[in-house]
């Protein structure tokens, strides 16, 4: 692997070898205390290795060279961007893993410096990558191969070599707790961090040089811990780098170095606990500032002091001590701001009016006098800012023109003053304040801005009823930004005050358009999101208040389109749905189509919006349900009052039953569910028999095959709810099931009949309906009709009084489709069933007067009609046969006997003579 790795030149390949390796090292001794990355490794590095060694006794000589080859290749890709850190890290520790295996009993001297070298740099660059208890195995390993080098050293080595060995042994002992220590802080272990800084510290003495490094590594820690608001460690940290830094003079930080860490020692007392460690701040920053005086260290003493509640006299003694400094003018604005906000005017105001003598040529200089501005208004001295403003104006145009963004800035402090007396309805001021801004603008001027301040101008001018201002403060927006809702807006609102419907259906429209892309028509200064929502939402008000519906149904229909919140939503919806109900009971049909669409397109927005409000927290589970029941009761009365457009009253039977999918499942809403399933399968049948395409009604049955499986479900439920022994439901699902079933010519149809069959409790009028309905356009099943007829046909005669009539309606459909007309060449058997059925009718005949008299002669003319058809085909056995029922059912006939008795007469008695001559031929023979 390491070869291949060494070889390969593909990034992509080379960072899936390196997590091979990696993979592969971690687990290169089975149950060697494998490390997880977050934890401390449970065995040294080097117990490891012993028990490697055990495993494997022989290293391989290559296994080395392939380490130290690693090892070389990831140093040397160190400043490419070939492998990541931690790619880098993770070939460290194989590399280094490999050399530990390779160690032997007793390594030489290199080995040990190499162990060492590859040890800390290992667990230095798990550290480095955030992952450091991964690093201690290593760095623990360092510290024992040291031990072991200091050991092998001190054998050969006279006493001058010894002062050596010594110092180059500590030098590698002081790194690697340096190492330790970072490790230690990472980990948040406090107490560690202390101890291995604790021993680099005593040493110094003999490391001088380390002197820099080991103050920088404190204050590094100190910063760390301040991050964390982990402050009396911070503290501690940083007090350490300070009293460092000043151990040996020769290889300190520097005096600027020692201020920056006495700085933060300072912020971090002040953060701490202000009121605890005042002082200490204090005198933190004030050694600060003796170190290396600083506008930052002059600043934090200003901030401490006023903190303290100190003097004017004091604050004017810190302000002094950096008055001869090189600074920003942010800077001195800052220090001024930070004066005023805590109530020190006077040396605030003091202050500030020294700084632009020292800023004289600065650009900025603006700023001086915008801060001037805001501190006067914050402190309600507005005639003084106004002042200040009309000198800023007088400038403006006499060649001292503010800077762009200080101008903006100047033009923000208007308009919130402005804002602020327009919302104490002081509509005359703010007019004031506004015209300030304005003046800034030339003649002719076209900018987004000004479109703002002329609407702004507009809203005051109106509610000061000065029409004529607001209408020419509109046009010249218009003229600056046509494009912005917020200018269709204000058209809006002045075509409403004129009661111009037209205009304000058109401002209405614009607005509805621009609301779908707000980033590219919003004005820039404080625009909110949902800003083409709200201005829609108060144009639907305004126009309900001026009763103009039209106006406010197209403002609410642009609204649902756009609002994100549910409550908002479904009021705008409902909202809506009353105004187009109450607008529909003044039209005529044609124009009440289309409204009922627009409802159709509401609720089906509003049932959208329950099923997506579900992850939406503001919108509770009880207020979901409240709005779900008030569009399902909607769409059900709605479906009720359609009986006479089925396609609608479908539409909203569907919809109320997905709506009702929102609420508690109650028997209430069960029951209503299950109706409109009912109701919608019915009507997609009716539309399916329709004279319509076969696609079409292949669509329809389908739907109605869906509700009908989707109401059973309910149905189940629903039962186990109370006594429903006299609702129809589950006939009426039966015969919907059945019709959608054979006319989709579904497979499925003869399994599902099984068990209708064994139902016990089935009535004659379903199996009647399904004898009908199985040989219905475009279904055909023959079979399935006569098996419910005949059963039907059971039934009837199971009865305790036979219902003649009914039960000849049954056996007629029976026999029609058993015997068809015009056949002579009939099976035996199909002549044998047929015969059967006709014997029953004959029975019921003989012993009833009720069996109606057109039934009698349409059985006597098939039984005749039969016995004709095999006459002529020459079987006269079964002419007699046949033409003997039909006689028989002849002398059942009441009045209409005598115009049939005389013709067939004369026909039986040649067919009996036909019969006996048949009988008595006996062929010659020759």
């Amino acid at each position: 692997l390491v070869q291949e790795l060494l070889r390969e030149e593909a990034p992509s390949r080379i960072a899936a070898l390196a997590e091979e390796l990696f993979q592969a090292a971690e687990s290169i001794c089975e149950g060697d205390g494998k490390v997880a990355e977050g934890q401390s490794p449970a065995p040294s590095l080097s117990e490891e290795t012993g028990r490697a060694c055990a495993s494997h006794p022989t290293p391989l000589p290559q296994v080395e060279e392939s380490a130290v080859s690693l090892w070389n290749w990831t140093v040397t890709k160190h400043t490419g961007a070939v492998i990541s850190d931690e790619q880098r890290a993770k070939l460290r520790f194989v590399a280094c893993r490999l050399i530990c295996l390779c160690e032997g009993s007793d390594p030489p001297e290199g080995t040990i410096r190499r162990q060492i070298l590859m040890s800390m740099k290992t667990g230095k660059g798990w550290i480095d990558i955030g992952k450091a208890g991964l690093a201690d195995g290593f760095l623990e390993n360092a510290m024992s191969s040291i031990e072991k080098l200091y050991a092998k050293l001190r054998k050969g080595s006279d006493g001058e070599a010894d002062i050596q060995v010594q110092a180059d042994v500590e030098k590698s002992l002081f790194k690697v707790l340096s190492y330790q220590a970072e490790s230690a802080v990472a980990q948040g272990d406090f107490q560690r961090a202390v101890m291995c800084v604790q021993r680099c510290k005593d040493m110094l003495m003999k490391l001088p040089k380390e002197t820099c490094y080991l103050s920088i590594l404190c204050y590094n820690f100190g910063v760390e811990t301040y991050e964390w608001k982990k402050y009396e460690q911070s503290s501690f940290w940083l007090s350490q780098s300070y009293d460092i830094g000043k151990m040996d003079t020769k290889y300190s930080v520097g005096k600027e170095m020692q201020a920056k860490v006495l700085r933060l020692l300072a912020t971090t007392y002040f953060e701490w606990d202000c009121s605890l460690y005042l002082d200490k701040a204090l005198k933190a920053i004030s050694l600060a500032n003796q170190e290396n005086l600083h506008p930052a260290g002059c600043f934090l003493k200003v901030k401490i002091l006023l903190k303290s509640g100190a003097s004017d006299e004091d604050i004017n003694s810190a302000l002094a001590e950096f008055t001869h400094l090189e600074m920003s003018l942010d800077f001195c604005l800052n220090t001024a701001k930070l004066l005023l906000e805590h109530g020190r005017e006077s040396v605030g105001f003091d202050f500030l009016k020294s700084v632009p003598e020292r800023f004289e040529s600065s650009p900025d200089l603006g700023k001086i006098t915008l801060l001037h501005i805001e501190f006067l208004l914050q402190n309600k001295r507005e005639l003084l800012a106004k002042q200040k403003i009309e000198e800023v104006i007088v400038g403006h145009y006499t060649g001292k023109q503010l800077l762009p963004e200080a101008l903006n800035q100047l033009h923000i402090i208007l308009w919130d003053r402005a804002a602020k007396h327009y919302e104490e309805k002081s509509y005359s001021e703010a007019l004031h304040w506004y015209n300030y801004s304005v003046s800034f603008y030339t003649p002719g001027q076209i900018d987004q801005n000004l479109a703002k301040l002329q609407r702004n101008m507009a809203s005051c001018y109106l509610h000061l009823k000065q029409v004529d201002k607001a209408k020419e403060a509109v046009k010249q927006a218009e003229r600056c930004d046509p494009n912005s809702i917020f200018t269709k807006f204000s058209v809006y609102k002045i075509a409403m005050l004129e009661n111009d419907t037209e205009k304000a259906m058109e401002a209405v429209i614009e607005m509805g358009k621009l609301a779908e892309k707000p980033s590219q028509h919003e004005d820039k200064l404080r625009v909110d999101k949902n800003t083409g929502s709200n201005l829609l939402s108060l144009a639907a008000q305004i126009a309900l208040e001026n009763d103009q519906q039209i106006v406010a149904i197209k403002a609410l229909e642009y609204l649902s389109e756009h609002l994100q919140d549910c409550q908002q939503l479904f009021a705008s919806l409902k909202c809506l749905v009353r105004l187009i109900l109450s607008k529909t009971m003044a039209e005529n049909a044609e124009q009440r189509d289309g409204d009922i669409n627009s409802i159709l397109t509401y609720l089906n927005l509003a049932h959208k919006k329950l099923a997506e409000s579900f992850t939406e927290e503001k919108f509770t589970g009880d207020m979901r349900i409240l709005e779900a029941h008030w569009f399902r009761k909607v769409a059900w009365n709605l479906a009720v009052q359609f009986k006479d457009s089925p396609e609608k009253m479908r539409d909203f039977f569907v919809l109320s039953f997905k709506l009702s999918q929102f609420c508690p499942s109650d028997k209430a809403v069960l029951i209503a569910q299950k109706t409109c399933l009912l109701m919608a399968a019915a009507v997609d049948l009716e539309m399916g028999r329709q004279q319509v395409t076969p696609s079409e009604q292949t669509e329809l049955f389908s739907h109605a095959l869906q509700h009908v499986q989707t109401c059973k479900e309910i149905w189940k439920v629903l039962k186990l709810t109370g006594d429903f022994a006299k609702d129809p439901t589950d006939t009426l699902l039966l015969l919907y099931e059945f019709e959608a079933r054979s006319k989709l010519n579904d497979p499925t149809l003869h399994n599902l009949m099984e068990s209708v069959w064994e139902q016990p409790q089935i009535e004659i009028k379903t199996l009647e309906i399904i004898a009908s309905l199985a040989m219905e356009s475009p279904a055909r099943y023959p079979v399935l009709c006569k098996k419910a007829l005949k059963s039907a046909l059971n039934l009837h005669r199971k009865q305790a009084v036979i219902d003649a009539v009914k039960f000849s309606k049954c056996l007629h459909s029976l026999i029609n489709i058993s015997l068809p007309t015009g056949l002579t060449d009939l099976d035996t058997c199909v002549l044998q069933e047929v015969w059967h059925y006709f014997e029953d009718a004959l029975s019921v005949v003989s012993s009833t007067d009720a069996y109606p008299e057109m039934e009698i002669l349409w059985l006597m003319t098939r039984a005749w009609n039969t016995g004709i058809f095999q006459y002529t085909a020459g079987k006269y056995k079964e002419a007699e046969q046949w033409c003997g029922l039909g006689m028989h059912f002849l002398n059942h006939l009441g009045s209409l006997k005598k115009s049939y008795e005389g013709h067939m007469v004369g026909l039986y008695s040649e067919v009996l003579d036909k019969l006996d001559r048949a009988k008595g031929f006996i062929p010659s023979e020759e």
